[in-house]
């Protein structure tokens, strides 16, 4: 089966991101990357595109029932991406999505999350779910990071199966944090227009 160092190979050859960090660096500080959701491969390419000392901390947080289908996708999500599964469909007490989240968080790892909750088409930036207001307010001390992903939607579209090689980006942001007293609906406004601002959507 495929190796971590096999899929990172392959995952850049088709997408040739690299990630590109503006007004920020890498750290080893505990983050949350947020980003702009437009293909099956985008917590991927952000994971792939991440130094090596950051990804082996940073878990793509993805949707149980399309990572646990069929014989590879559940061997890559255990074994190679690390994935953090959570339910999308029939959400309950039981099975709410902030509580592997947080399990996560508490257990040091980095995550990357796609607040609007699903797959945008057309290059726009869809409204943004409370799930990152939560992640927040819960975990204040963990920094809120923006990425912008470009063009990773054309190397595997929609309803496709096999990808096709072309040419991506990873845009990384600024850094922001909940504010003391800040309304949901504010935060989620600031940090929306934060990405929207950097892969230069207009909202």
């Amino acid at each position: 089966m495929l190796s971590k160092f096999l899929m990172i190979g392959l995952v850049r050859t088709l997408t040739g991101v690299r990630a590109r960090w503006v007004g920020t660096e890498p750290s080893t500080k505990q983050r949350i990357y947020f980003a702009n959701h437009t293909s099956n491969l985008d917590a991927v390419v952000i994971w792939a595109s991440l130094p090596t000392v950051l990804r082996e901390k940073t878990r793509p947080v993805a949707a149980h029932d399309y990572w646990t289908k069929g014989a590879v996708r559940p061997y890559l999500a255990k074994h190679v991406f690390n994935v953090v599964l959570i339910e999308r469909k029939n959400v309950t007490v039981k099975n709410n999505p902030l509580t592997p989240m947080l399990a996560a968080l508490d257990a040091g790892s980095s995550l990357i999350i796609f607040p609007e909750g699903g797959r945008m088409a057309g290059g726009g930036l869809g409204e943004f779910k409370s799930g990152i207001h939560h992640l927040a307010s819960k975990r204040p001390e963990v920094e809120l990071v923006p990425v912008w992903i470009d063009n990773v939607n054309r190397v595997l579209p929609k309803g496709e199966f096999l990808p096709v090689p072309m040419l991506g980006s990873v845009t990384v942001g600024v850094p922001m944090k909940l504010a003391e007293d800040e309304a949901k609906d504010v935060f989620l406004s600031r940090a929306r227009t934060s990405l929207a601002e950097l892969g230069g959507v207009k909202l």
